[in-house]
């Protein structure tokens, strides 16, 4: 019998953060893929019944995720980070905001400089997060938004194509 994989999601009001941890039967090589490569993040960015379609994907410091997700009635949400640092199967950080197509990001919704940080275990590999927003009111606006139960989903979706690609 296995144990339960680990996952952790707590808000710090103090320092504007969310930080998650979570573990999953995979190995790096496979998680960073599924975290950096679209064809793979598309399967499980956006929360069901949403679906992640990517527009582009520049993978490098100083390049840009620019995708969309779109609700069962056709609703599309232009999404986009800006990656900052990356460094290749440990950890990257990046920008992200709602935009538009175009990716010129909203001025009406808050941006989070997300850091996920990598770790190989014997049997696992761990995912930890930081989101980091400007202000308590742009954290208490995001997670009023659900923003605990659709990454909560997201990663379960990730748990999913990931055991269907081990």
């Amino acid at each position: 019998m296995s144990l339960p994989l680990k996952f952790d999601f707590t808000v710090n009001k103090e320092t504007q953060t969310v930080h998650v941890t979570r573990e999953f039967a995979a190995n790096l090589d496979l998680v960073w893929d599924a975290w950096t490569k679209p064809e793979i993040l598309d399967q499980w960015w956006a929360p069901k019944p949403y679906k992640n379609v990517t527009k582009s994907m520049d993978f490098k410091p100083g390049g840009t995720w620019l995708y969309y997700m779109e609700s069962p009635e056709g609703n599309i949400h232009w999404c986009k980070n800006d990656y900052i640092t990356i460094d290749s199967k440990n950890s990257y950080s990046g920008l992200d905001a709602f935009c538009n197509e175009k990716g010129e990001a909203s001025d009406s919704m808050p941006r989070t400089l997300w850091t996920n940080t990598f770790t190989e275990n014997a049997q696992t590999t761990t995912v930890s997060i930081v989101a980091k927003y400007e202000t308590l009111a742009d954290l208490e606006m995001v997670i009023k938004m659900g923003f605990k139960e659709g990454f909560t989903m997201a990663l379960g979706n990730l748990e999913e194509v990931l055991k269907k690609l081990s």
